[in-house]
């Protein structure tokens, strides 16, 4: 089965990304370089887990990684409105600036819940960098913690994407590129 052949067009090649990650994490570096305790990056799994990966090597300060599973979208290609907390912290975040990595911000919701999150774990500020924006869906305003800042790969059209940790049902994360994924793999 050739995975290419279920995409429409790719929007972001294994370039573009590699390019973009490559700047987020010197700006991330350049934004926390005079900080006196390490930033916790924490991934949302699973969707995040290339982009925190490739993230975290361009991130040229000590750091502390942990993963949080926040789910909304199930098998569909639509979020449900109420994410939910399956998988939380093993780093204590407690007065530490946390950056919370995700692959793609759509309406909202999961990233409003996880800076609600991790506010109650004691974080002292929330920065959010995300591999792909869909302004187009948003459905909830949110705002960084603190002292946070907003990082953004790149703004994302409305259209179903995978590739590069984004999935259709779990599957596709492993194409190294963002496209759009042919309606009738996923109307069907």
């Amino acid at each position: 089965m050739d995975l290419n052949a279920d995409i429409e067009k790719i929007l972001f090649t294994e370039q573009q990304i590699s390019q973009r990650v490559s700047e987020l994490g010197s700006q991330i570096t350049r934004d926390f370089k005079s900080g006196t305790a390490a930033p916790v990056i924490v991934g949302v799994a699973t969707g995040a887990f290339l982009f925190l990966a490739d993230l975290v090597r361009e991130i040229h300060l000590l750091i502390a990684v942990d993963f949080v599973r926040a789910e909304s979208y199930g098998s569909g290609t639509v979020s449900n409105g109420q994410p939910t907390i399956s998988f939380g912290l093993k780093v204590d975040v407690r007065g530490k600036h946390v950056i919370l990595v995700e692959d793609i911000v759509d309406t909202g919701h999961t990233l409003s819940c996880l800076i609600e999150y991790m506010k109650t774990k004691g974080a002292s500020s929330v920065s959010v960098c995300t591999l792909l924006d869909k302004p187009a869906r948003r459905k909830v305003d949110f705002k960084p913690f603190g002292e946070g800042k907003y990082y953004c790969g790149f703004e994302c059209p409305d259209y179903f994407v995978v590739g590069y940790g984004l999935d259709f049902a779990e599957l596709y994360r492993n194409l190294p590129y963002v496209g759009i994924l042919k309606p009738e793999i996923y109307m069907s």
